[in-house]
């Protein structure tokens, strides 16, 4: 193909083009690189890497980028000659293979902003979750495709570090100057998807005004579009699969004057602890088609054992959209209602649903809180904090507050409500108190959703200032504020003003480009 030589691929024994799913399965399986379980979904080992590898994640530093980007410890910068000098070796790499896959793609199912992609890689599975989580081309529209962004992925590459300005033997690299995305050293396939996440998040604020979102979105019968903020752990996919609702997407939008979109053409769902029960459509996803990483069969079987979390408890599955029943085609909505901010507060500090101004808002959508437990991580025997700007700290590369802004100024533009709900403790913190009830929670949501919400009376709270209601048809009114539930009401006064102090001690690093009026909205600790 005469694009590949303009990338710098010389002709290889075979080139597997736009194969479909069946071929792909069909090459793993040939190749040795996966099996089939007993559903007839494809299992691959990732190898190396069951996640990403953040600290191996760089941007060139270039014209484009050195003003922009928010250099930290997720967007590390790299010179331009050793972007030129791990391209040649992985284009080498892949020349000298006996056989790669190519895949046209496309992002962003909004027409005005999409992006098409070629992704070019060793191995056929990747080219599956290529297949599985970006938009599909019509034949028609790959008669003409010219891409605008190149994938080059080449886990079976190991750089040398020295030569290669990386820290370790692998690396992801994003050029914006040469639309180039460079993976090599990991097989991980999520690393595909959070290049390109990663370039929309640069790209689409700075030059559409568009909000890029990690989060999930749902719309209901009347076209009231719903947004679900939160990091792992926190309930975002099992909150927004509602039955009710028509599923937009499960991790990536755009939000622009007129509509919410996906990014992607799937989903990629952890699947630690699924099961039909708790996850219907999940699970029901893991059929002819589906990729799943990293899991175990039951012995003697073909069978995956869902809990077995031996490899990694990052076990994955990705899977076309409409894989799911209640999927929206095409994914888009209008612009939202109602954004649900989740967090699992292991503290049992935050109340289980409240009200955000603006403000409050943009401070926690900056913050991006939850707490892990004792025993999600070895050696953690108290609840730990964890913040994520913008909930994605990791794929973030402009400054968090001009995410904020955007989404303060779209609050107010479009009359938009927020809420904060926490999905964590409730009556004392992790050990004390107990797991706030799922069909509360559902309840709680409902509730907003559906307007009942609107005319009951709030409460402020004393320390972070959101407001509480003071009832919410199908919960006991007790729960609302979480220090009524605590049977020792000083001690919930000390566990909130502890947390109030991480969480100003976290946004330090956020203060220097941070508006005031965000500033002003942080939790107050009185003498």
């Amino acid at each position: 193909m005469d694009q590949l030589i303009s990338i710098g691929l010389k002709a290889t024994e075979e080139v597997h083009y736009q194969a479909d799913p069946e071929e792909l399965i069909e090459d793993t399986l040939r190749t040795g690189q996966g099996e089939l379980n007993d559903t007839g979904a494809l299992v691959i080992q990732t190898g190396e890497f069951t996640g990403r590898s953040p600290k191996d994640k760089f941007i060139v530093l270039d014209e484009i980028s050195e003003g922009a980007v928010h250099w930290n410890e997720f967007n590390l910068p790299i010179h331009e000659s050793y972007f030129f000098h791990v391209k040649k070796q992985i284009t080498e790499y892949l020349s000298n293979c006996p056989e790669i896959w190519v895949r046209d793609a496309y992002a962003c199912a909004d027409p005005r902003y999409r992006m098409s992609i070629r992704v070019v890689n060793e191995q056929p599975a990747i080219n599956l979750f290529a297949y599985n989580m970006f938009m599909r081309p019509t034949e028609e529209e790959l008669e003409n495709f010219d891409p605008e962004w190149t994938i080059l992925s080449a886990p079976g590459l190991k750089l040398d570090p020295v030569s290669s300005g990386t820290r370790q033997h692998n690396a992801a690299i994003i050029s914006f100057k040469y639309k180039t995305v460079l993976i090599a050293g990991t097989g991980y396939t999520g690393e595909t998807k959070k290049g390109i996440f990663t370039v929309l998040n640069f790209i689409l604020p700075k030059d559409h005004h568009v909000l890029s979102m990690h989060c999930s979105a749902n719309m209901g019968e009347n076209g009231d579009t719903a947004l679900f903020f939160g990091l792992s752990g926190t309930g975002k996919t099992t909150l927004s699969a509602d039955p009710a609702r028509h599923l937009i997407g499960d991790d990536e939008h755009g939000w622009s004057d007129t509509t919410i979109f996906n990014f992607e053409g799937g989903c990629y769902a952890k699947c630690i602890n699924l099961s039909e029960e708790k996850e219907p459509e999940i699970f029901r996803a893991i059929r002819p088609g589906a990729l799943v990483e990293n899991t175990c069969f039951y012995p003697g079987t073909r069978t995956i054992n869902f809990d077995d979390g031996s490899i990694t408890e990052n076990t994955r599955v990705s899977y076309p959209l409409d894989y799911i029943s209640n999927s929206l085609e095409p994914s888009v909505g209008p612009t939202p209602k109602h954004i649900f901010f989740l967090t699992c507060d292991a503290y049992g500090v935050l109340p289980p649903i409240s009200k955000l101004s603006p403000e409050q808002a943009m401070y926690q959508f900056i913050s991006g809180y939850t707490a892990k437990v004792a025993g999600t991580e070895a050696g953690i025997t108290e609840p730990k904090s964890t913040f994520s700007a913008c909930f994605g700290a990791p794929f973030i590369p402009l400054h968090p507050a001009l995410y904020a802004e955007m989404l303060g100024e779209k609050l107010r533009n479009q009359e938009v409500r927020v809420w904060m709900v926490n999905t964590g403790w409730t009556g004392g913190p992790y050990g004390v108190g107990n797991r706030m009830k799922l069909s509360y929670t559902r309840a709680m949501i409902c509730a907003a959703l559906n307007g009942k919400l609107d005319d009951v009376s709030y409460t402020a709270h004393p320390v972070f200032g959101m407001q509480m209601p003071e009832t919410c048809e199908g919960v006991p009114a007790e729960l609302l504020n979480p220090r009524n539930t605590w049977t020792d009401p000083l001690a919930y006064d000390q566990k909130a003003i502890d947390l109030a102090k991480q969480f100003i001690q976290n946004f330090k690093k956020y203060e220097a480009g941070t508006p005031a009026a965000i500033l002003a909205a942080a939790p107050v600790i009185r003498p």
